[in-house]
């Protein structure tokens, strides 16, 4: 159909969303399906924050809102990301979106021009590129070490005249890697030399394991003037449906930002914002909880799959065991649902062919079946 946008027409559907889709329709068929495929946190939001929200509605919060997000929430935010991530932010540097995915989409429109590279190191999220891409830019992906999935000093050679920005997602969906203190400043080092912003995604910040350290690539140097830290509430409060997501960076580049979110959504639903709140600001042991919880299904999940002689990436953090399963992975992925009944995400949708990435955000029972039917007894 020639009304159709070209734009749209070259952005590839979601792989994860597919083959999620394509488990709920064998569950319908009465088939059991134990899925690895979505990145969703198996535990109710806590209450504390879901009261939050009621309280809201409750007092008829329930109207149009301050584009940028409700003060309260901003503040927050703001104090969040000075005492905890090191980052010298105030509350006119950040926005509040409709989750982290938006904010990434907000900021790629903010701030690139048609024919704008984005430097993406892989293996990396599904999402970035078609952000990228609806705002008329171009991706350039650039392979991480395949051990310990850092970058290397060929960076460098990934950097054009047409290069506007660098994005980087520590700790890593898929592979829950987390960039080191030195890569994070060879980062910072290329984003001076060759006048680049950075975008930082760490939305899986609080969920790390066995000591490792999560680095806010705004706190180095004097990134903060040239880095947009994206972060929400999905992963960490278990708040996937709850949409909600910030930004916080140069206030040149918010403010396009708020441009943007004010003729699109307005502004996050008012009284999920609320809950946004009540999440940064109330007792942060259910994250600590959730979080003992993920570290005992990945050393379980980890351990099967090495036995089974899987090599997989270094998963200091998020909640993926991102595994090496040789040969085509999108045929090993289609045959180990069809055929076992796991629904794992193939590599290549990631830019890593020849692994699978697998969500350990279900019970310890699911998990202890899935590793059985995948990796025998």
């Amino acid at each position: 159909m020639r009304h159709l946008s070209r734009a749209i027409g070259s952005i590839m559907p979601s792989a994860t969303m597919a083959i999620a889709d394509r488990a709920k329709e064998m569950e319908r068929n009465g088939i059991d399906v134990i899925s690895l495929s979505i990145g969703e946190p198996d535990f109710p939001t806590p209450a504390h924050i879901t009261e939050a929200a009621i309280d809201a509605l409750q007092r008829g919060e329930t109207h149009y809102a301050p584009s940028r997000g409700i003060p309260e929430l901003l503040e927050a935010v703001a104090e969040k990301l000075s005492t905890e991530n090191h980052i010298p932010i105030s509350p006119v540097d950040c926005i509040v979106t409709a989750g982290a995915k938006d904010a990434i989409r907000l900021l790629c429109q903010a701030v690139l021009n048609p024919g704008d590279e984005v430097i993406i190191l892989d293996p990396s999220w599904v999402s970035y590129e078609p952000c990228i891409q609806m705002a008329g830019g171009k991706a350039v992906h650039y392979p991480l070490d395949p051990v310990t999935f850092q970058p290397g000093e060929s960076l460098v050679e990934a950097i054009t005249p047409s290069t506007r920005m660098i994005i980087v997602n520590s700790p890593s969906n898929p592979t829950g890697s987390i960039l080191t203190r030195s890569s994070l400043g060879m980062i910072a080092d290329l984003c001076f030399d060759h006048d680049l912003l950075a975008l930082s995604d760490e939305i899986y910040e609080k969920l790390v394991y066995d000591g490792a350290e999560h680095i806010s690539l705004a706190s180095i140097h004097e990134m903060a003037e040239r880095t947009v830290t994206i972060n929400g509430f999905s992963k960490a409060y278990a708040m996937t449906g709850w949409r909600l997501g910030y930004a916080a960076g140069p206030s040149e580049v918010i403010n396009y930002m708020n441009r943007i979110q004010q003729h699109s959504v307005s502004h996050p639903t008012t009284f999920v914002m609320w809950g946004g709140a009540a999440a940064l600001k109330g007792d942060q042991s259910c994250v600590a909880k959730m979080r003992d919880e993920f570290a005992r299904r990945r050393s379980f999940v980890i351990s099967r799959l090495r036995q089974a002689g899987f090599a997989c990436a270094p998963a200091d953090g998020a909640f993926y065991a991102f595994a090496n399963v040789g040969g085509d992975d999108s045929v090993i992925a289609s045959e180990w649902l069809e055929e076992k009944h796991v629904a794992v995400t193939p590599g290549s949708a990631f830019g890593a062919p020849g692994w699978v990435r697998m969500s350990y955000a279900t019970s310890m029972e699911r998990l202890e079946e899935a590793m059985e039917r995948v990796c025998g007894e």
